[in-house]
C-alpha cells in the first residue's frame, strides 16, 4: 500500500509543484542527490573516484515540450562528457529517451541518441539508456537495438519487474548487449509487472543468471547488476563463483547515498562498483520512485520532519 501511494505521488502534478518547496523535503532528498547542478555531481564523482568507485551521471527530467529543449539536453550531456574526459574522471552518462524528444519525434530522439553515443565513443566512454515506464518499453527496445547494431558503446537498463523482460532479453542477446539489470520503479498494472516483491526478486536472479551465462560464453561485454539488495548480491556472487566467473565479469551499480558501506566492502573485495548520481531541478518524481523502490527511506524523511 505504501509503495502504491508513493508511486501515485510521483505522478501527481499538484504535489510535484508544492512539496519540493518544503525545506524538510529538500533536506531529505539531499541524502540521495549531492546537488541540483552538474558541478555538484562532478564533485561527488571525484570524491567517489578517490574511493575507487565509478559514477554514472544522469540529468533528471523526462517529457519535453519542444525540440529546442531536447537540443539543450543533448548539448548539456556533450558538455558533461567533455568535463569527464578533461578531468579524467571514472564516469559515464545515462539518458532517458523522453529527455531526448521521444514523445515529440522518435526520429529526432534517435538522432540525438546517436550523437551522444558517438561523442561518448570519442572520449572512450560508454553511454547508457534508461528504461522508463511500460508505455515506452517497446520503443526503447527497438531504438536501442538499431543503435546497438552500429555502436558497441551503448547499453540499456532492463527491468526485472516487467513480465516481458525474459522474452526481451532473449531477443537482445544476439546483439551482445551491455545490460544494466534493475528491478523497476514505476506504477504498472499487474498484467504488465509483477506486483509481489518476491516474484520481482526471483525474476531478477533468473535474468541475471541468463545474462551472465550469455556474456561469459561470448567473452563479454560489460554486464551490470543494478541493485542494493545485499541478499541478491551475495547470492549472485556465490552463483558466479561456483561457475568460476571472475569478479570482473560483472559490475555492481547502486544509487548515490544508499548502501555506502556495502559499496566500500565490495570494492575491498576487488569488485567493480559504480554509483548512479542524479541531479537537476526536476527531482520530485524521481525521488518518489526511489522511496517507493525502498520505502525504508521514508523514515529518513519523517525524522527530518519531526526532529
Amino acid at each position: 500500500m505504501l509503495r502504491g501511494m508513493l508511486l501515485w505521488a510521483s505522478e501527481n502534478p499538484w504535489l510535484s509543484r508544492r512539496l519540493p518547496r518544503l525545506g524538510f523535503v529538500r533536506r531529505a532528498v539531499s541524502r540521495l542527490m549531492p546537488g541540483e547542478d552538474v558541478a555538484s555531481a562532478l564533485a561527488a564523482t571525484a570524491e567517489l573516484n578517490g574511493r575507487k568507485i565509478g559514477a554514472v551521471l544522469t540529468l533528471l527530467g523526462e517529457n519535453l515540450e519542444n525540440a529546442s529543449e531536447a537540443e539543450g539536453v543533448v548539448r548539456h550531456y556533450l558538455d558533461v562528457m567533455e568535463a569527464i574526459a578533461a578531468r579524467r574522471l571514472d564516469a559515464e552518462v545515462s539518458v532517458k529517451l523522453t529527455h531526448l524528444g521521444l514523445d515529440l519525434d522518435p526520429a529526432m530522439a534517435e538522432a540525438n541518441l546517436v550523437r551522444l553515443v558517438r561523442a561518448a565513443a570519442g572520449h572512450g566512454q560508454d553511454l547508457w539508456v534508461d528504461m522508463e515506464s511500460s508505455a515506452y518499453t517497446r520503443r526503447t527496445l527497438d531504438m536501442f537495438g538499431r543503435v546497438r547494431a552500429q555502436h558497441e558503446n551503448v547499453g540499456l537498463a532492463l527491468q526485472s519487474y516487467l513480465r516481458s523482460s525474459d522474452q526481451d532479453l532473449e531477443a537482445l542477446l544476439p546483439l551482445r548487449p551491455m545490460i544494466r539489470l534493475v528491478k523497476g520503479a514505476y506504477a504498472e498494472p499487474a498484467a504488465i509487472a509483477y506486483p509481489d516483491k518476491g516474484d520481482v526478486d526471483r525474476a531478477y536472479e533468473r535474468l541475471a543468471h541468463r545474462l551472465l551465462e550469455s556474456a561469459a560464453a561470448a567473452g563479454g561485454p560489460r554486464e551490470i547488476l543494478g541493485t542494493h539488495d545485499r541478499r541478491i548480491i551475495a547470492s549472485l556472487i556465490e552463483w558466479a563463483g561456483e561457475r568460476e566467473l571472475a569478479p570482473g565479469a560483472y559490475e555492481i551499480h547502486m544509487l548515490y547515498g544508499i548502501q555506502r558501506e556495502e559499496q566500500l566492502r565490495l570494492v575491498g573485495e576487488g569488485r567493480r562498483v559504480m554509483v548512479l548520481i542524479s541531479y537537476g531541478s526536476a527531482w520530485f518524481p524521481w525521488y518518489m520512485r526511489r522511496l517507493a523502490e525502498r520505502p525504508a527511506n521514508l523514515w529518513f524523511v519523517l525524522r527530518n520532519l519531526f526532529g
